[in-house]
């Protein structure tokens, strides 16, 4: 019996491909995947596999050519670019490798950054990215730029900006790339928190064995399937 809710992301036969004919390249070739509510999955694979794609397709930022791609039971084929756009916002963080903060903006300023875009008052605004630098332990710096801060933190700081809307799916594009093994165990450490102590269904991509142990399941992408003699 499956100790999770019902899939909050499923692929049913999803492919995506480029082109025509005999120039068609196939990026996804027909995949078949549920990750439930509340999981912390890993995706692996080299490069070309089609995690990329299937990551890009999770988040809304691309839609599958054949197939299905639903999010909580809905269709995300059939929604318009606004439409996936409001997914995104309401339902979906995003930590990336590079980080991706404003360098010229404070670290509290850029965690209420989805807020701004969400309308949400200036005075709740800055409350609740203050409880977010906090459930990362940098309240202490909140008025730090970018440049002011290591890399760890910089990572963390980008971690608070994606919890901060509390959102149902957490997306890590290799959030370690960047990081030494001291502050990557202590970034996996806080996604592993907020896994089990929020429920955030966390999907991380990485090419690190190490850091995928610390996710409850690994999927393995190799052209454009999930290889299953590798996936659990």
């Amino acid at each position: 019996m499956n100790p999770f809710s019902a899939g909050v992301i499923e692929f049913l036969g999803t492919k995506k491909y480029y082109g025509e004919g005999e120039a068609t390249a196939y990026a996804l070739r027909g995949v078949d995947l549920t990750i439930h509510q509340g999981e912390f999955v890993a995706i692996m694979g080299p490069s070309g596999s089609g995690k990329s794609t299937a990551m890009n397709i999770i988040g809304c930022l691309d839609t599958p050519s054949e197939g299905k791609y639903l999010f909580e039971g809905v269709d995300v084929g059939t929604l318009s670019r606004d439409q996936r756009a409001l997914l995104r916002r309401n339902y979906i963080g995003f930590i990336f490798q590079g980080f991706n903060l404003l360098g010229k903006t404070s670290a509290i300023e850029n965690v209420e950054l989805p807020l701004l875009y969400r309308g949400i008052p200036a005075a709740e605004r800055h409350k609740l990215a203050f409880e977010a630098l906090r459930s990362v332990g940098l309240e202490h710096v909140a008025h730090h730029t970018p440049s002011e801060l290591s890399g760890g933190q910089q990572q963390r700081v980008a971690i608070a900006r994606a919890i901060v809307t509390d959102p149902l799916v957490l997306l890590a594009d290799e959030p370690t790339g960047n990081l030494d093994t001291a502050k990557s165990i202590e970034v996996m450490e806080l996604l592993q928190s907020f896994n089990r102590n929020k429920g955030i269904t966390i999907i991380m991509v990485t090419h690190e064995i190490d850091m995928a142990a610390y996710a409850s399941r690994t999927i393995h992408f190799r052209d454009g399937v999930i290889d299953t003699k590798e996936t659990p």
